[in-house]
């Protein structure tokens, strides 16, 4: 009954996201022959009818890929082999080892990865290439795959050996001290996350002296966001989209643009996005997520504990009652279950950060022109889908519409 139950759940936000796709792709249709007045003003003719193929080959791709992994899932729950991966890899150590349970999760993790790389592949390389946008080599591909693999278990294996270490020395309490070891190992990853993972994959190299950094690092000064350099990402070796963010916190903060963006927007425009970056940080965004992440991750920890001390969930996926081991894989594989539906609200609070830290940018550059201009650039040069159905944006855009942003900054009330 549990597991047909689960089943039955990870069915339903399948239909609720095929739904949302297709009431996505139906409207992008209805709007394809003539794009509405205020989008008209943000792209041309030939650019807004790329946008839109562009958007619905990626919604025909994700509709693929979600019945697709919807279905591996169930495959996997259901054939017995989550259990065998377990057994074969515990079996290694000493009964209840806390090292092979933490392998056989990094294991099963990674052998649950694989059939998903083809449509990694497709998606960089056909999609992506398709509409201009993938600069990725096939080399570098597996190389990053790679390098992700061999952080998983640098990284991952000796802090799943921690935390599964923490029953047998703390009992019933585990769970608020593993909740205490993950959010301080996480705030740590804040500080080395820059300097020593993201190196791995990016070139990160200090803004050169001139006219940019001169404008930014004053815009820095006056905003009370004094940082001790601004970097450039090569971002611009995978993909032809662009970014910006600031990450870390304290004296440890630094920013970084991609090399992209800059290609892609004036000097002003570039300041403008920085200021958005920095309104993030002057409205308190930051500490506000932290809170409300380490409040969810408290709940996901209580969360396993009491599952994994039930007579009921382990046993219904072909494990024993107690194991700490697989009632983590299973609340990682089955979290999204649950937590899918609380995406609209997690994305409309997302969405007030991006009106505040406009309205910050707004303020600090005297007025809205140079956002508005920077946002219709990039939603030119990413293609960006300017007329989402409601329901859809809604639910996953963790940033208003090009259009909703717009009229914000324009509004003399906002």
């Amino acid at each position: 009954m549990v597991f047909a139950l689960v089943a039955v759940l990870i069915v339903v936000k399948l239909l609720a996201e095929l739904g949302l796709a297709v009431l996505n792709r139906a409207e992008v249709r209805r709007h394809a022959g003539s794009a509405p007045a205020a989008v008209a003003a943000i792209m041309d003719g030939a650019t807004y009818k790329k946008s839109v193929d562009y958007t619905l080959a990626k919604n025909r791709f994700g509709v693929v890929e979600e019945i697709f992994g919807t279905t591996l899932l169930l495959m996997v729950l259901a054939s017995g082999l989550l259990p065998a991966v377990f057994t074969g890899v515990t079996g290694w150590g000493a009964p209840g080892a806390a090292w092979t349970g933490a392998l056989a999760i990094l294991v099963a993790g990674v052998l649950l990865s694989l059939p998903g790389l083809p449509f990694d592949w497709w998606g960089q390389f056909r999609l992506e290439a398709r509409f201009g946008f993938n600069k990725s080599t096939p080399a570098l591909w597996v190389a990053d795959k790679l390098k992700g693999a061999v952080l998983a278990l640098v990284i991952g294996f000796p802090v799943l050996w921690a935390l599964l270490s923490l029953v047998g020395r703390l009992g019933a309490a585990w769970w608020g001290w593993g909740f205490a070891l993950m959010f301080a190992f996480q705030l740590l990853m804040l500080v080395l996350y820059p300097k020593l993972i993201l190196p791995l994959f990016n070139k990160l190299t200090p803004l050169p002296e001139g006219e940019l950094r001169v404008r930014l690092m004053a815009l820095g000064e006056r905003t009370g966001f004094a940082a001790r350099t601004i970097e450039v990402m090569d971002g611009s070796k995978r993909s032809g989209h662009s970014n910006a963010f600031f990450t870390g916190f304290g004296r440890f903060r630094r920013i970084v643009l991609f090399d992209t963006l800059i290609a892609q927007l004036t000097p002003e425009e570039l300041e403008a996005v920085l200021a958005h970056e920095i309104g993030h940080y002057r409205r308190g965004h930051i500490p506000k997520v932290l809170v409300l992440s380490a409040t969810m991750q408290l709940a996901g920890f209580w969360t396993v504990a009491k599952l994994c001390d039930s007579a009921w969930f382990n046993p219904a996926f072909g494990f024993k009652a107690g194991e700490l081991a697989p009632a983590f894989l299973l609340f990682g594989l089955l979290g999204g279950v649950a937590t899918f539906w609380l995406t609209p609200l997690m994305n409309l609070l997302s969405r007030k950060h991006e009106y505040e830290a406009d309205a910050f940018a707004r303020v600090a550059l005297g007025g809205p022109a140079a956002m508005v201009a920077a946002l219709r650039k990039l939603a030119q040069k990413n293609l960006t889908n300017l007329t989402p159905h409601p329901w859809f944006s809604s639910f996953y855009y963790s940033h208003p519409t090009m259009v909703e942003r717009e009229a914000a900054l324009t509004s003399k009330g906002g």
